[in-house]
Formats: C-alpha cells, structure tokens, sequence
C-alpha cells in the first residue's frame, strides 16, 4: 500500500524540481537568448522592433511590416558553428534529465526508494549530472557567437565571446537561474531524505498510517 510522505522539505525539493525543468524547458524553447538593436520599419515610423535569436528559431522583421518568429527556414546544421550545436545537444540533454527528474520528484511522495536506495539520493544525483551538462552548453554558448548568422544579427564584430551590437535576452538568463537551481536542488535533495526517514516519520509507518505530514 503506497504512504504519502509529505514534509516541508520534501515538498518544497518537490516544487523546486518541477519549477526549475520549467524553466530551462522555457529557456531552450524561446528566440530571446540575443536581443539586436532596434530597427525602424520605416525611416518615419515611431515604432522599433528588436530581433532576437535562440538556440534554434529567431524572431526577425518581415517585409518592413511586421515581426515573424519560428524556427531556422535554413539548414540550421549549416548556419550554426560546431560549438552552437554543442550547446544546444547539452542543453537538451540536461532539460531531458530535468523532466524525468520532475515526474520522479512527484512519485516521491509515495515511494521514496528505488531499487533500495533512496529516491531522493539517485534524483540529487542526477539532478547534478543534469547540471554538468546545462553548465557545458552554457559555457560553449558564447563562444558559437562567431558564427555566420549571429553577425547578420550582431553586426561584422561578433565573435566568440563577444556578441556585438546585440544584448542578452531573457531566456539566458532564465537558463543560468535554472542552472543555479538545479544544483541547489541537487543538494537539498539531501535535506528531503533526511526529512522523510526522520524518527517521528518512521513510528508514524510503524503506527500503519497511511497519510504522514510532518515538519
């Protein structure tokens, strides 16, 4: 019969799971890694339009008319360099641990070991080793800025490490707060397994009860 744990920790190491997946899933899926410079649709137009570009789509005025985004109509294995690839293949594979991570830390509430260890242990674990690799594409990103298509964006003076007339957007720094979190979590997987195998958790199973709340 399943006994839902539940403590503050736990919980809280639960959400945190959830929230950071969401997040870099967030991040790889949205154009706004590099903002360029305004552009006028018009000389005499008030209004401006700031392209972005992501991982693997971009946003990009149309026709002088209005903006379209999606992903590359081109070959992206063609106009991206090696080291954007990289980063793009570790970002994906540390979301896909995220994710499988997120829905393990929702069994946990009732099942906290797997295959004799505990469940919170092998998730911090993993939730490391998805953490190296969020780490490595992030840290190849900037170097991929000397890449054909980031100088049609950044100006000829883009180059790894320097990203031209262009800014950071949002989803960078979303990814980098989830990589923050992922190893916060990784850590404080720790906390929520001690919090579950407490002594007063451990008389309130022997008592046979089937829902335990505690601190």
């Amino acid at each position: 019969m399943c006994k839902v744990i539940v403590t503050c920790r736990s919980m809280l190491w639960t959400l945190l799971s959830i929230v950071v997946a969401f997040a870099e899933l967030v991040a790889f899926m949205d154009s706004e890694w590099l903002v360029g410079p305004s552009i006028s649709p018009s000389p005499n137009s008030s209004i401006s339009y700031q392209p972005t570009l992501g991982l693997y789509g971009r946003c990009r005025l149309i026709q002088q008319r209005s903006a379209q985004c999606g992903p590359y109509a081109e070959n992206f294995g063609e106009i991206a360099s090696n080291f954007w690839k990289v980063t793009a293949i570790f970002l994906a594979v540390g979301l896909l641990i995220l994710v499988v991570v997120a829905l393990l830390a929702v069994f946990s509430l009732c099942f906290q070991s797997i295959m004799g260890k505990s469940l919170f242990n092998v998730c911090g674990l993993v939730q490391a080793i998805a953490g190296f690799f969020l780490l490595l594409g992030l840290v190849f990103y900037p170097v991929g800025w000397g890449c054909e298509k980031v100088k049609q964006y950044c100006g000829e003076q883009a180059s790894p490490f320097r990203n031209g007339d262009c800014s950071l957007g949002w989803a960078f720094f979303t990814a980098v707060g989830g990589l923050v979190l992922t190893f916060f979590c990784a850590v404080f997987s720790a906390q929520a397994e001690k919090a579950t195998s407490s002594d007063k958790v451990q008389d309130e199973i022997e008592e046979g009860r089937s829902l335990i709340c505690a601190l």
